[in-house]
């Protein structure tokens, strides 16, 4: 996610980078090290999407400008 939008490692926290899910279950988190997107959880699709043939889990990434 850091080199995707080209921000240094040092920059995430200062900026304000943080991941907005739906649902109050939060799947993905960034790796502050690294700067990836990882799972924060063990992800159970046949729990999650049961009923749907398609699953799709949406998050997006949000950065405060200075």
């Amino acid at each position: 996610v850091a080199k995707d939008l080209a921000i240094e490692l040092t920059a995430l926290q200062q900026r304000g980078l943080r991941l907005v899910s739906e649902g109050r279950k939060h799947y993905f988190a960034l790796h502050g090290k690294m700067g990836h997107l990882v799972t924060a959880e063990r992800i159970d699709r046949e729990q999650l999407c049961e009923s749907v043939q398609r699953c799709v889990l949406r998050c997006e990434v949000v950065k405060d400008d200075e």
